[in-house]
């Protein structure tokens, strides 16, 4: 009997060690993720260039991680020690400054960001930046979850048995015995259940209200197949000639009828290179200038009379909840900010999607370690305290947060 009981609490505890491994493993995994998408993924994807190197093998490019985490700390100041790879990426990627994380991330934050990097990698089939086909690696958190189900079916089962075995052998020695409660009627299993379920539902139920209303990756479908990859890339259209109220005010705005044909009354067929949806399937330009066409009233050939054209139906895209302020103009104009920041490589992308998650933290984190531009920039002509630390060397730079870009006020009021 001692010998069975042994069994039971060694299989009871190994299923409990399990639990706790799948739960910090994907915990590890999720807070890797989050601080990835809080403060990479406007610049950097896992497996794609975008703004900066796609970081899939990240750490085999930089096999010293004091290296590593200093860069991510500082890259500015780690470029000023010589160091001849930080200075030759900084060079091939457009002298870009990166983000300056210094007092955002610990080195336990940026191990769980490389951590997320290296099992996102793994996941896909092609080249990593190295040329290199990486080894195949996935998440174990659906291993380590089946194998503590299997574990807790066994460990209840040798429960039930050795209840029987008791049973039995009090019956033999003379001694009276209750019969066994059923699992679904004692007392201890029931409180296990209900506060496992209640830590469960505690956690789904949060993971849901922080996402709440969040649209990141939203890629609708679009009355007209408008590809930005096209337009803005291989034809290279300035982003406000067609959003012409970012750098009026508030809402970058959709372009009108008026706008598209300037350039479609005199273009009615579409001969780049092949596109292709969301899907997949190959999709006809031409075919979709002839929707154009019916939107604007217009005949191709003959005069166009502008007042029998249609506003297109566009599916807004990027959505801030109504108690936020945003200003398009704020940011172009006066910060200087290019639109790839919020919006990804839009020259890229044949269907566009919402590129950035737009919470209040990236938002944040932003503003807290992006560089004002003061240079030739008479916005920011009213910080004489600033421009005069910047002279005498007591600051060598200022970020948003210093003009307090961090305020309550700035986006809620």
């Amino acid at each position: 009997m001692t010998h069975y009981k042994s069994i039971v609490q060694k299989l009871t505890l190994s299923a409990i060690i399990f639990l706790a491994i799948s739960f910090a493993n994907k915990s590890f995994a999720q807070d890797g993720k989050t601080l990835f998408s809080n403060n990479c993924a406007s610049c950097h994807a896992v497996n794609k260039k975008l703004i900066g190197p796609a970081l899939a093998g990240v750490q085999d490019r930089w096999p010293d991680s004091k290296k590593l985490h200093a860069w991510i700390h500082n890259n500015a100041a780690f470029r000023a020690t010589g160091d001849v790879y930080a200075n030759n990426l900084y060079n091939e990627y457009g002298k870009v400054t990166m983000t300056v994380f210094g007092n955002t991330l610990s080195d336990a934050d940026i191990d769980a960001i490389l951590g997320y990097i290296k099992t996102e990698a793994g996941k896909t089939s092609g080249p990593t930046p190295t040329d290199q086909t990486p080894v195949a690696s996935s998440d174990n958190t659906l291993l380590f979850g089946i194998l503590t189900l299997i574990l807790a079916i066994v460990a209840l089962t040798l429960l039930q048995v050795n209840s029987n075995l008791k049973k039995l052998a009090d019956d033999k020695s003379g001694v009276p015995s209750m019969e066994p409660l059923p699992f679904w009627r004692n007392k201890t299993y029931i409180a296990l259940v209900v506060v496992v379920l209640f830590l469960v539902g505690g956690y789904v139920t949060t993971e849901g209200a922080i996402g709440l209303g969040r649209s990141k990756d939203y890629e609708p479908v679009q009355p007209i197949f408008y590809s930005h990859k096209v337009h803005a890339g291989i034809n290279q259209i300035n982003c406000m000639y067609c959003h012409i109220g970012t750098y009026q005010g508030k809402q970058a705005t959709i372009p009108s009828v008026n706008i598209c044909m300037n350039c479609h009354m005199a273009i009615n067929e579409y001969k780049g290179p092949k596109i292709y949806n969301g899907e997949g399937e190959e999709v006809d330009g031409t075919n979709e200038i002839q929707k154009l066409y019916k939107y604007a009233g217009f005949t191709y050939g003959q005069p166009w009379d502008p007042n029998k054209a249609k506003p297109i139906e566009w599916v807004r895209i990027h959505n801030l909840p109504d108690h936020v302020y945003f200003n398009h103009s704020q940011h172009v104009v006066a910060g200087k900010v290019q639109c790839q920041m919020c919006h990804g490589e839009i020259t890229k992308m044949d269907e566009v999607k919402q590129f950035a998650p737009l919470s209040m933290g990236w938002c944040i984190n932003c503003h807290r370690t992006t560089k004002v531009n003061f240079k030739d920039n008479g916005f920011y002509s009213i910080y004489e305290k600033y421009h005069e630390d910047l002279k005498t060397g007591k600051m060598d730079s200022v970020t948003v947060e210093n003009i307090g870009g961090t305020e309550c006020q700035k986006c809620h009021y």
